[in-house]
């Protein structure tokens, strides 16, 4: 599948051609309630894999994991529901949602609306402490690269990709993107070959945080289009010009565990 259709058309400044927890993902709150902490919990089991894609929500075995009754449980999971993590099957319960390679290009259509916008806001105002930031990202995106483990790769990558869209400073953006980060992990968990990665740095990544220092719009575009683009096809075992790396079968996520408060 080719990503290029999605490539957005931009207006006077902005205009170009058509062309082919632990985790940063957990949307937090000032004081959160019991639901919160429970939605934030569940939202981290499924980007860790602790609850795979097409798994059963279990109401009575989850509520008693995290330590809380099964109503805040319910009034979480039905949160999820709503941001598509979560499925419901009449008669049959609650699943984790699984997105399959024919749905997964509408994901990384839905990241790169999201992404893009956030560029363009970068790009106006590319701060010294925002170029920092992004090459720190980078820097910890290489060295699990180097270390070759491919869900501390994944995280990486999609740590890096949530840092580009906070720095644009829009809490509804971090918000859309962190659930489309969860999304992007469900999808490559629900493939059939496995979990693969890219195996080496891609030189559009430093090009990108250059093309933003420089206020270089379309540059930056044309980067974040070409990153998003070699990361589905990785996703979805598609032909790729790059090093893929795989988890291995023995790789186990951690359990879910008890809600703490900070």
């Amino acid at each position: 599948m080719q990503l290029g259709h999605w490539w957005p058309l931009m207006k006077g400044n902005d205009m170009a051609s058509p062309a082919p927890k632990s985790h940063p993902f957990v949307v937090r709150v000032a004081r959160p309630s019991t639901v919160d902490l429970v939605a934030e919990e569940l939202r981290d089991a499924i980007f860790t894999g602790s609850l795979p894609p097409g798994s059963s929500i279990m109401e009575v075995h989850l509520a008693n994991q995290l330590g809380v009754s099964r109503g805040p449980l319910r009034e979480a999971t039905q949160r999820l529901v709503q941001q598509g993590l979560l499925t419901a099957h009449p008669g049959r319960g609650l699943y984790v949602a699984v997105i399959e390679a024919d749905q997964a290009g509408d994901v990384y259509r839905a990241r790169f609306a999201v992404e893009a916008e956030a560029l363009r806001a970068l790009v106006k105002n590319p701060t010294n402490d925002a170029l920092t930031t992004l090459t720190s990202h980078l820097e910890a995106l290489q060295d699990a690269i180097t270390a070759g483990d491919a869900m501390t790769v994944g995280n990486a990558q999609l740590a890096f990709h949530q840092a580009l869209v906070d720095l644009a400073g829009s809490q509804r953006l971090s918000h859309y993107m962190a659930t489309l980060v969860i999304e992007t992990r469900i999808a490559a968990l629900s493939h059939p070959a496995g979990y693969t990665v890219a195996g080496e740095l891609s030189p559009d990544h430093r090009q990108l945080i250059t093309s933003i220092a420089n206020g270089d719009i379309l540059a930056s575009l044309t980067c974040l289009h070409t990153l998003l683009t070699e990361a589905f096809k990785h996703l979805t075992n598609l032909d790729s010009k790059t090093l893929t790396l795989t988890a291995t079968p023995r790789h186990k996520p951690p359990h879910v565990g008890p809600i703490t408060r900070d």
